[in-house]
């Protein structure tokens, strides 16, 4: 299968980005992954994502500032957040777009897949 999509991967954990690497690279996507918020934004990663997929939790910058972040800079990639942490998603201001959706760890590979596509599918 071939997908010409950049799904671009944001977690402090390996196995996460290894697991999620080798699931995506299966479906055909191209995948970078990145292990901080900051590695992520000092990158060229921004520009090239399709979809975004970021832990919430992780040292140094977590998952939502990053995306506020980005949305500041007027970059407004779809956007996935994981995570390992119980409670509601987190709340965002006004004037930043609500992520695509929330999956808590450990999560359905086919509900990812098929939230990727879903999102995939509205920007083409």
């Amino acid at each position: 299968m071939s997908n010409s999509a950049i799904i671009s991967v944001v977690d402090d954990d390996e196995f996460v980005l290894t697991a999620l690497d080798s699931l995506l690279r299966s479906y055909g996507y191209t995948v970078h992954t990145y292990t901080g918020a900051l590695a992520f934004l000092e990158s060229y990663g921004p520009e090239q994502t399709d979809c975004l997929i970021s832990d919430i939790q992780m040292p140094g910058m977590c998952g939502v500032k990053m995306y506020e972040a980005l949305a500041t800079m007027g970059i407004h990639i779809p956007t996935i957040f994981i995570t390992g942490m119980l409670g509601p998603p987190p709340q965002f201001s006004a004037n930043v777009r609500k992520p695509e959706a929330y999956f808590s760890k450990p999560f359905s590979a086919d509900a990812l897949l098929a939230c990727i596509e879903k999102i995939l599918k509205r920007s083409r």
